[in-house]
Formats: C-alpha cells, sequence, structure tokens
C-alpha cells in the first residue's frame, strides 16, 4: 500500500490539495511506498506562525511538565515500536534487527531529555555586597530542524527531545525521501499531550522548504544534519540573519589500531561500516593498521566482511542516488590504485531488484586517493598501514573531517596520548561504550555544535545574565 503523506501543522494535517507531490520507492525492490506532498514557503510560513503562537505557554511551563510528556512520548514510541519500525524499514531499508535498536534509541533520547531538564540550572556571580547576578537558560522560540534521509526517527527525535525539553517549539523538515516515521512522531506527541503548534513537520524538498525554513526570520535557531554541502549553504543563510546552528554534517573517521590490540573486538569494530549499509555520518570508514598486524587484520576483517550477504546481513543503499554514487566510488577507487579485497560490485541475484551493493574492503589507501579522502557512506572500508605513533596521528588527522575516532591498544598511556592528539569531536579508546548521554559533534568540517548528552540543552537554550541592585 501506497502511504499518502502531507503536512503536519498546528496539531492537524493540512491536505496538499492542488500542491505536487513526489513517489518515494523503496530501496529493497523499489516498489512505490508513499506519496509526499511538495510543500513551499507558504507551508513553512504557516507551521513557523503556529510554533511561534504556541510558544510562550511552550516555555512558560515548569521543566518538570515538559518532562513528564516527553516520558510519555518515550512510552508510547516503545508500545508501538513495531508499526514504526515496519514503515522505517519499507523507506530505508535498514534492517529489521538495526531498525529496533533505533526505535529504542529515539524512545531513550524523550526518556533522558525528560529527566534531565530539570536539572537545567543557572549560576549565581558574587558581584560584591547590594549586586546580586544570576544566569538563567532560556530557550530561543522557533527552532527549525532539517533532517535526514538515514535515520528518520533516530535524528528527529534526538533533536526534538531536546528543543522541547528546554522550551522551544519546532518546525521540522525529514528528507522527502523518509519522512513517514517523522510525521508519526510528531503526531504521537500531540496524542500524549503536548500542545498543537508545538510540533510541526512540513514536507518537501530542501531547496524550496529547507531553504524557506532558513530564511525564515521568526526562525530563531536551525539545526541541521546532513552534507557537509547544504550544512555550509544552511551556515550562510543563518549568517545572514546572525542565527545560530547546530551543524552535524560528514565523517571519514578513522579506526587506528596498534600491533597490541585485541584482534577479535578491531574485527568486531571494523564490521560496524556494515550497520545501516554504512550510510551513518559516524561509520569508522578508515581502518588504519600498525605493519606487524596488518596482513592478519585485513585477512580476518575480509572474511567477515564476505559472510555479510546482502538482504540479509547487509541492507541496501536507501536512495537511489546513494546506490549510484557508492557503485561510482568502486570505480573511483580501481582508477585510483587501491587493491580490492572484497566487493566492488552491486549486488547481483535475487537482491539486484533492489539498491543493494557488496559489502567492500580496499586495501593499500594512500591519503592522496579519493576514498581514503572522501565520504563514500557506504558499506566500504578502506585500510592503511602504518609504522609509528605519529605517522598514525598524522594520517588519522589527514582529512577534512574530524567526527569521530577510535583507537585501539594494550598501552593506556599510548591510549590517552593518542587521544589527546586526534582532531575528532569523540574518541573511542578499546571500544569504549557511547550512548544518548555522550556528547556528539564534529571538528572541522564535520560541523558545529552538540547533539546529545546535557551538552545539548545547552546548545538549544540561551543564556540571560540578570543584575539586580539592593542598594
Amino acid at each position: 500500500m501506497v502511504r499518502d503523506l502531507d503536512h503536519w501543522i498546528d496539531g492537524k494535517t493540512v491536505p496538499r490539495g492542488t500542491q505536487p507531490a513526489m513517489t518515494v520507492h523503496g530501496p529493497v525492490d523499489r516498489r512505490s511506498v508513499a506519496s509526499v506532498a511538495l510543500g513551499g514557503a507558504s507551508h513553512v510560513a504557516d507551521a513557523v506562525a503556529a510554533a511561534r503562537g504556541a510558544g510562550p505557554d511552550w516555555a512558560d511551563r515548569a521543566p518538570v511538565e515538559r518532562g513528564r510528556l516527553l516520558l510519555a512520548v518515550s512510552s508510547a514510541l516503545r508500545e508501538r515500536a513495531e508499526e514504526f519500525v515496519e514503515v522505517e524499514v519499507e523507506e530505508t531499508g535498514k534492517l529489521v534487527s538495526e531498525m529496533r535498536g533505533g526505535l529504542g534509541v529515539a524512545a531513550d533520547y524523550f526518556e533522558y531529555y525528560g529527566g534531565v531538564v530539570r536539572a537545567l540550572f543557572g549560576e549565581t556571580i558574587g558581584l560584591g555586597s547590594g549586586d546580586h547576578a544570576f544566569t538563567t537558560r532560556e530557550p530561543y522560540g522557533v527552532v527549525g530542524m532539517i533532517t535526514p534521509w538515514n535515520g528518520p526517527l533516530t535524528q528527529a527525535a534526538r533533536g526534538m527531545a531536546a528543543a522541547l525539553a528546554a522550551g522551544n517549539t519546532v518546525v521540522v523538515k525529514p528528507s522527502e525521501f523518509t519522512s513517514s516515521t517523522t510525521l508519526m512522531l510528531a503526531r504521537l506527541c500531540e496524542e500524549v499531550g503536548v500542545p498543537p503548534g508545538v510540533v510541526n513537520v512540513v514536507l518537501g524538498t530542501g531547496a524550496e522548504v529547507g531553504a524557506a525554513l532558513v530564511d525564515h526570520p521568526d526562525v530563531r535557531l536551525l539545526a541541521f544534519t546532513g552534507s557537509v554541502t547544504t550544512g555550509r549553504a544552511v551556515a550562510e543563510g543563518a549568517a545572514r540573519r546572525l542565527v545560530p546552528t547546530i551543524l552535524e554534517l560528514g565523517g571519514k573517521s578513522a579506526n587506528v589500531v596498534f600491533a597490541d590490540a585485541d584482534l577479535d573486538r578491531v574485527v568486531e569494530s571494523a564490521l560496524t561500516i556494515c550497520v545501516g549499509a554504512g550510510q551513518q555520518c559516524a561509520a569508522l570508514s578508515r581502518l588504519l593498521v600498525q605493519h606487524e598486524v596488518h596482513d592478519e587484520l585485513l585477512d580476518r576483517v575480509a572474511a567477515a566482511m564476505r559472510e555479510r550477504v546482502p538482504g540479509e546481513r547487509l541492507a541496501p543503499m536507501t536512495t537511489e542516488g546513494q546506490f549510484e554514487k557508492v557503485v561510482e566510488y568502486f570505480d573511483v577507487a580501481a582508477r585510483d590504485g587501491a587493491r580490492l579485497v572484497v566487493g566492488g560490485r552491486a549486488a547481483s541475484g535475487e537482491t539486484a531488484a533492489g539498491r543493494y551493493v557488496e559489502a567492500t574492503v580496499y586495501a593499500d589507501v594512500t591519503p592522496q586517493m579519493r576514498i581514503f579522502r572522501e565520504e563514500v557512506f557506504g558499506p566500504v572500508l578502506a585500510v592503511s598501514r602504518f609504522g609509528t605513533e605519529d605517522e598514525a596521528v598524522a594520517m588519522a588527522n589527514d582529512s577534512d573531517f574530524g567526527l569521530v575516532a577510535s583507537v585501539w591498544t594494550r598501552d593506556s598511556g599510548r591510549a590517552l596520548r593518542v587521544a589527546s592528539r586526534m582532531e575528532a569531536g569523540q574518541v573511542i579508546v578499546n571500544g569504549g561504550r557511547t550512548g544518548i548521554e555522550t556528547p556528539f559533534g564534529g571538528y572541522k568540517s564535520s560541523g558545529l555544535g552538540r547533539e546529545k548528552g546535557f551538552e545539548s540543552l545547552l546548545h538549544y537554550t540561551q543564556l540571560k545574565t540578570t543584575v539586580v541592585s539592593t542598594r
């Protein structure tokens, strides 16, 4: 069945009327799964007006009241998990097991921010007898959010939960390729008691809806997740209006393996390039291995990657454009001289009807090659050698990106030394666990600001200083 998707503004569905629509074809077999209304500036204006109108009451509520509503969203998400999982799997192609995990993360965001918002305090500042200064954290007002196609539910939940907890209202533009679960989430918010106008969703393209959201004078903060190119355009538009941004952009993250590492765990880490078919900005897509263990680790990783059979243990590319991009990179890698170890082709056989590519490993990758430098956004692992610690750090940092880095060594001194030198917003040592509590964001071209953790609440609020004289 093809879903008809329309905007959600001020607590109700806004029918598309005579506006154009786009048909979305699912990645598993390219069959039609949704018809998406393509809105424009007028729909953005209506949504922003609704958000602005709902803002004062929402911001004036006690944090504990907002928090309880977010906890209710979390519970409702868990209760309706399979409904959300089924729809997002159909649109994104994720494995069911992956999407069930993603649903849990989405629910966790609302649970976390529903609780920690009660700890969002200001400070007092001593100025001497007779003068009293204190700071407060206040919402911006209307937050414009532009979310990507690779993780629509978790990305929407991550930003929405923090923004709403802080007292903002939101207008969300999801990717036109994967809009369904964002609309479902907006409706769910109202079902549990979030007032109309607090959460609004406008469907359409970046050129029309995204640009209108960036340019709207009543949008006071912009949060964008996506490509560097579009992120720069968002930042430029925001700069013209002196509006702050939270930008979570691309990555080409290095996974640095020293000779004394636990190779069993390293293999598991390397295989995370296959999660979501590698369509994740935090993917550890560069495997940098010290000479002494390079050949052994390469053989083990290659063997494990061969078992990631498309359609069984490997999801497809979500969009047609991304499928074509990954296939093109196979040709790019060959021309640059990278040695193909595993994969390197679009899938054949029964899965050829979908957007599947093979899990792929290239060896002998040098910093001059494009697959070392550019984000492929697919299940493609680039493997390089290094000799010394300094060489490892230099290779890891030889990138325009700086989102995530990973270090493997049993030498705790070296682990901390290397981690401190990594130019990345998040460094993971020996597979350390990350979660919604750990701030996430990038250095360099990987973005600005931070999502996740308590830090996110600070980015979704602005600081006010009040000074009172009692003299």
